[in-house]
């Protein structure tokens, strides 16, 4: 599917707190680096993963469901097989009437449960990555996919 950057921009910009489902402690995982980098850029990152509840990354709990999850979140960011994507959807949508945005990572597309959020009124960005995407949106992005921040020739 074909996402506007004004879309995409509009979802970042609303969101301010993300449930990672499936987010891995080892920072060598994407589920890892992406939930780390959205924390430092100013969103409150939630970790889903029944093997890290109780531990605290980015300065806040992990939980083993979405259901166990206090408070609203703005976004559900899926890091999770696509046959495993709709059980997630419908636990989302169930707990967050007001839910915006169920984002799922590149690679990962469901259209059944896509459209079972879209028919909510939840917007639905399928094979996307929302560090890669802040970072090309939002001027982070360089030459080479690296922000050094160090203009120079030498090597």
């Amino acid at each position: 599917m074909t996402y506007t950057d004004d879309h995409l921009r509009t979802v970042l910009t609303r969101a301010r707190t993300i449930a990672v489902v499936g987010l891995s402690a080892n920072p060598l995982r994407a589920s890892y680096f992406v939930a780390r980098y959205l924390s430092l850029r100013g969103f409150r990152v939630v970790g889903v993963n029944p093997a890290l509840a109780g531990q605290v990354l980015f300065g806040q709990p992990a939980f083993a469901s979405l259901s166990e999850i206090g408070f609203d979140v703005d976004m559900v960011d899926i890091f999770r097989a696509p046959n495993a994507v709709p059980p997630i959807v419908a636990e989302a949508l169930a707990r967050w009437p007001g839910l915006q945005t169920i984002w799922m990572q590149i690679g990962i597309t469901h259209p059944a449960a896509a459209a079972m959020a879209r028919a909510r009124g939840v917007d639905v960005i399928e094979d996307r990555c929302p560090k890669i995407e802040y970072q090309r949106l939002f001027g982070e992005l360089r030459r080479g996919g690296f922000n050094t921040g160090i203009i120079s020739s030498r090597r």
